[in-house]
């Protein structure tokens, strides 16, 4: 059994995380697009029969009928692929929704607030839907497989072991208790960082760059298909896969999303005017299919003002600038001054020079002289 799974589209998102570029929203938009008309070629061109959209395809809130016509009319072009939907906390299958109002392409199944079974001759596919914007328990316990000799497959939107990661509002659900139901493959969605393995030589889990195997292929997020911001680095795309029975999946990871959102950090301890620091910025390397945070670290000679920065930055890849830089004091000259600012900085000097001094004690001190050197202006 082939089939291809995507999850956490989000069509027609605002991206308000990306509002410090203007018109970057409709750019992203696009991207959305032309992502999933990626994966419906991807699907005609290799016949894939199946194809499992794990939740939040769309933004419930902001979706146009338009949209929602695109994503169908790609549908239609893909007749003899099973499409199974799971809505998700995002695109609920509500009263007002589109799931429920809008006339879906024959080959789209939409799953709802109980749990469903599409039967074939050799496969079983389960499902279910959120019917609000909060979901506490779908009553996955309850479920049970009724012909474990098919391939049985679950489609749902949620978050794995969610009670241990206090996300109780979406669905949690346990991964001690999927594996004891025997599913041959189940795809989630909800978790915008894959946990698929892309390279088993190395194992670098997609987007986590944790080093290590993962535990259980039969359970996957395929991540966010597009980057929804700076908090989803790495490749976006979807999964691949073929089950046989009693066997583990084959998957792939294919990438969908023509950017990638990297971040760089520029430390600015040794600039010492707003030109030079224009000049470095035009200067870090990017690539083309990079999406680009600048992160200003270091001790800042100068005020720095980062929304002023665009206008006369000239690589338009970089689409956010963070200042996490501190002022820079000079400690010795100050502690010569008669003054309470000479008193306080001939104090920090001598708690700096302890052997045994941690990282963070050295932060905390910095932060404080920052605090206090403000006040005595």
């Amino acid at each position: 059994m082939n089939f291809v799974h995507i999850a956490d589209m989000h069509f027609d998102s605002p991206f308000v995380n990306l509002a410090d570029k203007e018109g970057f929203g409709d750019i992203r938009r696009m991207d959305q697009r032309n992502a999933f008309k990626k994966l419906i070629t991807y699907i005609k061109e290799n016949k894939i029969p199946y194809l499992f959209i794990s939740g939040d395809m769309y933004e419930h809130k902001y979706v146009k009928k338009s949209t929602i016509q695109y994503i169908n009319n790609l549908f239609q072009e893909i007749s003899e692929t099973k499409i199974f939907i799971s809505p998700g906390n995002h695109d609920p299958y509500v009263k007002n929704s589109f799931y429920n109002q809008f006339e879906w392409s024959k080959n789209v199944k939409i799953f709802n607030s109980k749990i469903e079974k599409v039967s074939y001759d050799d496969v079983d596919i389960y499902g279910y839907g959120f019917n609000n914007f909060y979901c506490d328990n779908c009553g996955i316990e309850n479920l049970k497989i009724e012909n474990p000799e098919k391939i049985n497959v679950l489609v749902i939107h949620g978050t794995l072991n969610g009670a241990v990661l206090e996300d109780n509002n979406y669905n949690p659900i346990s991964e001690k208790t999927l594996k004891e139901k025997g599913f041959d493959y189940v795809a989630l969605g909800h978790i915008h960082k894959s946990n698929h393995v892309v390279n088993t030589q190395d194992a670098d889990i997609l987007n986590n760059n944790i080093k290590g195997k993962a535990e259980n292929k039969k359970i996957v997020y395929p991540g966010s298909t597009v980057s929804m911001g700076f908090d989803e680095l790495g490749k976006h795309g979807m999964i691949v896969g073929k089950i046989e029975k009693n066997q583990e999946p084959e998957l792939n990871f294919i990438k969908l999303d023509d950017k990638q959102f990297v971040e760089k950090e520029i430390d600015v301890t040794n600039i010492l005017s707003k030109e030079e620091l224009i000049e470095k910025i035009n200067e870090e390397p990017i690539l083309e299919e990079e999406l680009a945070k600048i992160i200003l670290i270091g001790k800042r000679h100068f005020e720095i003002e980062p929304y002023g920065l665009y206008k006369v930055i000239q690589n338009k890849q970089i689409i956010k600038i963070k200042n996490k830089t501190k002022i820079y004091y000079n400690l010795k000259e100050i502690a010569n001054q008669h003054t309470l600012k000479g008193l306080f900085a001939k104090e920090v000097q001598e708690k700096m020079s302890l052997q045994n001094i941690t990282e963070e004690e050295k932060n905390i001190i910095e932060k404080a002289v920052e605090i206090v050197f403000e006040a005595l202006e």
